[in-house]
């Protein structure tokens, strides 16, 4: 089949590649405009963009999909699908006229559940056993439309959900391709979406991010891993940000009771106090310093037996 490929991020390459290296063409690329980054905020392509360049695959940025001249452009490319990984806007009705098997849209978790804009970080938040992949075909709504193939994965213990996306990202490119395949050779089957179970994976926030102590131990877990790597939890110490940027699999020291906040080094480790059972911290990054594991950070702060995670405002240091 003739493709038009639209996508964004790096968790969109995987999918690229593979339908470049499917027996499908991709015709043209939609990708977001090249986007500020960095401390300089130098105008950076986006991932997709860089690949498709690589391939020779044209490439359009448009600012819109409802510009006459895009849609038109659309039309005369003549796509017989057009898959969708991250792309990052709304497709409009007159763009998803336009190709002839429609919008099919690779979305990271098994839908109805998970829909929106983080439906990975949600699944490893909200502590879900399992993630998901969903092929579907867009339609108006918000990730509403028929569904082809589903696939559902485990999530780790200590997975966050950067590493959850990543292998959802390649998994899922394999899925897509499937579906396109399917629907070329007409044995795809587009089942609609059940009515219940739907969920709304919502954009994360800086202010979301922070980390509750008193909670359950695997809650205040699921809250890190489902925060990293961005925007990244995050609590005090001595009035400053520190993010926690993931957590170990190890067992709490037996002569501890270490309460909500406070925290206790050993040699390998470095631990945490929480609503119930202390928690091992895996990935740190302290206000103005680079990630580095917990129990090295530890080691080079000289930590004070009673030191602990504040409740203090950033406005009260």
């Amino acid at each position: 089949m003739r493709l038009i490929f639209a996508g964004t991020p790096e968790a969109a390459v995987p999918s690229l590649r593979a339908l470049l290296a499917s027996r499908h063409e991709v015709v043209a690329v939609l990708t977001r405009p090249d986007a500020p980054t960095g401390r300089g905020r130098r105008l950076t392509p986006s991932p997709v963009r860089v690949v498709a360049e690589e391939a020779g695959v044209p490439v359009l940025t448009p600012t819109t999909l409802r510009d006459p001249a895009l849609l038109e452009r659309l039309r005369e490319l003549a796509p017989d699908a057009a898959p969708v990984v991250a792309y990052g806007a709304l497709v409009p009705p007159a763009a998803l006229a336009i190709p002839t098997h429609g919008w099919i849209n690779l979305h990271f978790s098994t839908l109805p559940r998970w829909r929106g804009a983080a439906p990975a970080q949600r699944s490893v938040l909200a502590g879900d056993a399992e993630a998901g992949l969903t092929a579907f075909r867009l339609d108006e709504g918000l990730d509403t439309g028929d569904v082809v193939l589903q696939e559902s994965t485990p999530i780790g213990t200590t997975e966050t959900a950067g590493e959850l996306l990543d292998r959802l990202a390649v998994q899922g490119a394999e899925l897509l391709v499937r579906a396109l395949d399917a629907i070329e050779d007409g044995t795809a089957t587009f089942t609609p979406q059940p009515s219940d179970g739907a969920t709304h994976a919502a954009k994360l926030s800086t202010a979301e991010a922070r980390i509750d102590w008193s909670l359950p131990a695997e809650r205040v877990s699921a809250h890190i891993r489902g925060m990293s790597p961005h925007p990244g939890a995050w609590t005090l110490l001595h009035g400053e940000r520190f993010k926690v940027l993931g957590v170990e699999d190890r067992p709490a020291p037996e002569d501890r009771d270490l309460a909500p906040g406070a925290l206790h080094a050993t040699k390998k480790a470095l631990f945490v106090g929480t609503g119930t059972t202390p928690l091992a911290l895996g990935t740190v990054a302290p206000a103005g310093k680079k990630a580095m594991r917990a129990a090295d950070w530890a080691r080079g702060a000289a930590l004070d037996p009673d030191e602990r995670f504040s409740d203090e405002t950033e406005e009260t240091r």
